[in-house]
């Protein structure tokens, strides 16, 4: 779905960290001014504005949110992605439909991973229907943070708890990427925590004990565990009981 053979400055088929970590470091002690950062967000130098949206990933300040909206349009990835990271650490309704706008136009993949992120943090239903399409049809790292979205939509409603859980189950079951698989993990036992004992919750249940048993990676293995105890559900624990038993005896 996505051309990413212009992503000159980003690797972003390995690399998972935050959209900020490739940057140049902003040093400011104390923590800047909101005063002027507002103000550099209107500066003529792109690097200014730049450095300004990356004050807003620190600052939580109200009256940022138009400019950084503003900003999502700039020309220069570096200065969308800080404004995509800026809203996600000031959430506003008045982003969401600005962000989803711009990750369906966007081909820089930091870019959309950072507005994914931004995204989750909104926590509002309008945002489900992208950041499905994010975990199904992105590069891995925007997946991977897809599946850490979605599951803030158990702070959202019961339907789009219901509405999200299969598309986070199909994830941990097929994507290809250890990484996003585990998050997976995660987010499945985040939105379970939401749930009652119904079909569904089994379902999800099954799904995670599937995954622990068979996943060819440790590290999901794990992560699918922590997931399950984290859980409670009696069959998983069970079901983690009965395994490391096994183990301990030398049968696995």
């Amino acid at each position: 779905m996505y051309d990413d053979d212009d992503l000159s400055l980003l690797d972003v088929e390995v690399e998972f960290d935050s959209p900020l970590d490739h940057m140049e470091e902003v040093v400011n002690e104390p923590k800047p001014d909101p005063e002027e950062m507002l103000l550099l967000l209107e500066a003529s130098d792109p690097n200014q504005r730049m450095l300004a949206a990356r004050a807003f990933c620190e600052l939580q300040d109200v009256r940022a949110i138009p400019h950084l909206i503003r900003l999502l349009n700039e020309a220069c990835p570096l200065i969308r992605v800080s404004a995509a990271y800026g809203l996600g650490r000031n959430p506003s309704a008045d982003a969401v439909e600005p962000l989803i706008s711009r990750y369906t136009e966007d081909f820089n993949g930091y870019v959309r991973k950072g507005i994914v992120w931004a995204l989750g943090n909104c926590r509002d239903r309008r945002t489900l229907s992208t950041l499905l399409n994010a975990l199904k049809y992105d590069i891995p790292a925007v997946r991977l943070w897809a599946a850490s979205s979605l599951a803030q939509m158990s702070e959202v409603s019961y339907e789009c708890v219901i509405a999200a859980i299969p598309a986070v189950i199909e994830a941990l079951r097929q994507d290809e990427v250890a990484a996003v698989r585990s998050n997976c993990a995660w987010a499945v036992g985040q939105l379970c925590r939401e749930l009652p004992s119904n079909v569904v919750y089994a379902t999800a249940v099954d799904a995670l004990l599937e995954t622990f048993v068979e996943d060819k990676d440790l590290g999901v293995r794990e992560d699918t565990r922590a997931a399950l105890l984290k859980l409670g559900d009696t069959r998983g624990l069970q079901m983690i009981e009965e395994l490391e038993a096994l183990e301990k005896e030398g049968f696995l």
